[in-house]
């Protein structure tokens, strides 16, 4: 039982209030004392130490009632609704991360962006708008950004302005602060839901056609190794998540991230997870040496959450030497440009390889690239899926297997389009075969309204 001191002292903030004080409620400047005021009582009152062993929902029951206890003792009149509201938003600063907690409670958020603590943004169905919602003061921010980084053992300061990080659920969390951000601390969250999205979700959102979609998961089951590829938002994590839930429970998956987001839900999976230098600025883990060791794991297949530096070298001889049908995202406009960005970074590696020796392991290393984008109205789609199929002197050979026609914008806003077939069939669609994958009937000379 947490020990609770005594409630002999009475709270008086902001006391005196007028009749129209009553009426109209008090003044948002006076609730953020009030509340503030009264989450310092509490943590005097309460052993937030000894709750840690209880229950979390005996937990917040017991310090409900404390809270319940101080509100009756304050001298300003508040409603119900507002006393509801402090007590609700109290308990969030304790065991939550404050003002955000009724937007991360929120389903249909797809992104929270905090512009300092005056200005709070979110995404829902692509489109961007903001909120009432708003910190005390800069050092409010900065408490609930400690309370976020430090929970996976990450740490921003002057010396260290930046950092990625991960929420419990999975959401993936990035910091920058002054002196790099000017105005104060901005927060940005991007959410994956409780309940990982699946392919009815994609279907029911026209992010892409069953026929199609049959492909990309023949391709997963026969063990094409794959890029997705696809600007910011895009979607191109929640697309790996779902087609990787169609690699075999038999196999061994190693996963590399920079901030663990992947919701696999085989069972035999190897998470693995950067680490960022410490306060001497020593110790730092990257991409790189994690591919490198996941190579002594054993793994049937390696998933890296991104390739972003000198690792693409190391994932192309990894998908050349033995691992096939792995899968990494890749930031790019379209499957050319992730080809030419994918060559880049190889080059990061300083092994001076040939641009020709560099292009032939990918050529060798990679059999498709699923390109997929967020469009004006909010949706996203797989634009394009295209095959690798060799060099053509020095250049990397690609085709295009299926494209999203974009025809226009409806009255509402809508995009319009339809998912074609180039009628080119793929190389690959003998490994499909002889891996014992049946796909539909003349999936590659149809077009799919939508």
């Amino acid at each position: 039982m947490p020990s609770v001191k005594s409630f002999g002292r009475e709270m008086r903030v902001g006391g005196g209030a007028s009749a129209e004080a009553r009426s109209i409620g008090v003044s948002p400047r006076v609730y953020q004392e009030l509340k503030t005021t009264l989450h310092r009582e509490m943590i005097n009152l309460v052993d937030l130490e000894k709750l840690t062993s209880l229950e979390d929902v005996r937990a917040r029951a017991q310090v409900q009632d404390v809270i319940q206890q101080l509100i009756m003792k304050l001298a300003t009149p508040l409603s119900t609704g507002e006393k509801d509201r402090l007590s609700r938003e109290v308990l969030h600063e304790v065991f939550g991360l404050g003002p955000l907690e009724p937007l991360l409670q929120d389903a249909t958020i797809n992104d929270i962006l905090v512009n300092t603590h005056r200005s709070v943004y979110v995404e829902r169905a692509g489109v961007l708008e903001k909120t009432r919602v708003t910190f005390k003061d800069q050092p409010h921010l900065m408490h609930i950004i400690d309370k976020i980084v430090s929970a996976v053992g990450r740490r921003v300061d002057e010396s260290s302005p930046m950092c990625d990080a991960r929420l419990p659920d999975g959401s993936r969390v990035n910091v920058i602060i002054p002196p790099l951000a000017v105005d104060g601390p901005i927060l940005s969250i991007r959410r994956f839901g409780r309940i990982p999205i699946g392919t009815e979700q994609l279907l029911a959102n026209h992010t892409v056609t069953a026929p199609i979609f049959e492909v990309l998961k023949g391709a997963v089951r026969a063990k094409l190794n794959m890029i997705i590829s696809g600007g910011t938002g895009a979607g191109k994590t929640t697309l790996l998540n779902v087609l990787s839930g169609y690699v075999g429970d038999a196999e061994r998956i190693v996963t590399i991230e920079d901030s663990a987001e992947l919701q696999l839900q085989q069972e035999h999976v190897v998470r693995l997870e950067c680490r960022p230098p410490n306060v001497e600025g020593k110790g730092a883990v990257r991409q790189r040496e994690l591919v490198i060791n996941a190579l002594r794991m054993r793994p049937d297949r390696i998933i890296v959450g991104e390739v972003r530096g000198e690792e693409a070298l190391d994932m192309m001889q990894a998908m050349n030497t033995g691992h096939d049908g792995s899968m990494t995202t890749i930031h790019a406009n379209s499957p050319r440009d992730a080809v030419s960005r994918l060559e880049t970074m190889g080059m990061m590696a300083s092994l001076n390889l040939p641009e020709k020796a560099l292009r032939q392991q990918m050529a060798s290393a990679i059999a498709l690239v699923v390109q997929i984008s967020r469009m004006s109205d909010g949706t996203r789609r797989i634009t394009y899926v295209t095959e690798i199929t060799g060099m053509t002197g020095d250049i990397v050979s690609m085709q295009d297997i299926f494209i999203f026609e974009k025809l226009g914008i409806d009255a509402t806003g809508r995009v319009l389009g339809r998912f074609k077939s180039t009628g080119v069939s793929p190389k690959f669609a003998q490994r499909l075969k002889v891996a014992g994958i049946v796909l539909p009937p003349n999936v590659f000379e149809h077009s799919f309204d939508i």
